[in-house]
C-alpha cells in the first residue's frame, strides 16, 4: 500500500515544475471521453471538478471547460507555481482554482475550503499511487456528492510495436532503464507500473469506506491483449523520436532520484538515460535506419478506475 510519503515531486521547485509541464505528454481524447461518458451515463453532473495531484495542470485543463467550477490541488508548491504560470483555461464560471493541498485533505485546509458533498467529478491523473490511500478514500467520501464519480488513471510500462525496426532490441534498452534505476524505485512506482492492479479501493482498505459502490466499479484497460483499448490511445503521442523518449523518461521519479543521488554522473555516459539512448541508437543503426527516420512506435499498458459515490 502506498503511504503518501513520496517526496520527489512534492519537493519540486517552480523551475522543475515548468520542465515537467514541457516534457510530460497529455492524455488521449479517448481516455478523457471514457471518463466523461461514464460520468454522464451514471447520473453524474457537471457542477464542480476537483483534480488531485494536478501537477502543472495537464488533465484539469482538458476537463475544466465542461464544468461550472474547476479546482486543482497538488502538495507541491513548485507544481502549483508552474501551473499558475501557464495561461489559464477556464471552467464555465471562471478560471481554474489552483492551490497547494494534498490528497489526504482534499482542500479542507484551504480558505475557502472545498465544501463537503460539493464535488461532482474527482480525478487523479498518474497520481493516486502516491496517496495515503485510506485517508484519501475517507476524505473523498466527504467531498464527493452522492452520485458523483472518482476517476483514477495511470499509464504503466511502455512497449514498442513490431512496426519499429529492431523493436526487440529497443524494447530491451527501455526495459534495461528500469534495471539501472531499480534501487530508486519505491512502492508507488511499482503500483503504477502494474497499471493500478494493486491500488487499494474503498472496499479493500482497512477500515472499508462504505460510501462508495463496489457493484458499479469499472476498470478499463489500455495496451496489448484482448478486451483492452489500443495502447497507443492512452497518451496523445504514440510516435516519438529517441530524444523525445529521453525527455519523457527524464520526468520519471526513479530517474530523478538516481540523478539526485549521483550528481557527478548525471548527464554523463553513465547516466541511465544516456545508456538507454545509446543502445536504442545502436539498434536503429544496425537496422540501417537513418537518423531522421528513427521513430519509435509504441503504446502503454494503462488503466482507468471509475468509482461511484452512493
Amino acid at each position: 500500500m502506498t503511504d503518501g510519503r513520496e517526496a520527489t515531486f512534492r519537493a519540486f521547485t517552480g523551475k522543475q515544475g515548468s520542465n515537467y509541464a514541457q516534457q510530460r505528454r497529455d492524455y488521449h481524447s479517448r481516455l478523457y471521453n471514457a471518463v466523461t461518458e461514464h460520468h454522464v451515463s451514471t447520473g453524474g453532473q457537471f457542477g464542480t471538478l476537483l483534480d488531485v495531484g494536478c501537477g502543472p495542470g495537464i488533465a484539469v485543463r482538458r476537463l475544466a471547460p465542461l464544468f461550472d467550477h474547476a479546482i486543482a490541488i497538488d502538495p507541491s508548491e513548485g507544481m502549483i507555481e508552474s501551473a499558475l504560470a501557464i495561461p489559464n483555461t477556464s471552467a464555465k464560471s471562471g478560471p481554474i482554482r489552483f492551490a497547494v493541498s494534498s490528497a489526504e485533505t482534499l482542500g479542507s485546509d484551504l480558505s475557502p475550503a472545498v465544501p463537503e458533498a460539493s464535488v461532482d467529478l474527482l480525478t487523479a491523473a498518474t497520481a493516486a499511487h502516491w496517496f495515503d490511500v485510506p485517508k484519501f478514500w475517507n476524505r473523498a467520501a466527504r467531498v464527493v456528492k452522492p452520485g458523483g464519480t472518482v476517476a483514477l488513471w495511470c499509464g504503466g510500462f511502455l512497449y514498442i510495436k513490431p512496426t519499429t525496426p529492431n523493436h526487440e532490441r529497443i524494447q530491451a534498452a527501455i526495459d534495461k532503464l528500469e534495471v539501472l534505476v531499480d534501487e530508486y524505485v519505491v512502492s508507488g512506482n511499482r503500483i503504477a507500473r502494474g497499471a493500478y492492479v494493486d491500488l487499494p479501493l474503498p472496499w479493500t482498505v482497512e477500515p472499508a469506506v462504505p460510501e462508495f459502490e463496489r457493484a458499479s466499479f469499472v476498470r478499463r484497460e489500455w495496451g496489448q491483449g484482448e478486451g483492452r483499448e489500443p495502447g497507443d490511445e492512452f497518451y496523445n503521442t504514440h510516435e516519438m523520436t529517441v530524444d523525445m523518449l529521453v525527455m519523457v523518461m527524464g520526468t520519471a521519479s526513479p530517474v530523478i532520484r538516481w540523478r539526485e543521488a549521483n550528481p557527478e554522473k548525471a548527464g554523463t555516459e553513465e547516466d541511465p538515460l544516456k545508456v538507454m539512448k545509446r543502445e536504442i541508437e545502436a539498434a536503429f543503426e544496425d537496422a540501417g535506419v537513418e537518423g531522421g527516420e528513427r521513430v519509435l512506435k509504441g503504446g502503454v499498458q494503462g488503466a482507468l478506475l471509475l468509482v461511484k459515490r452512493k
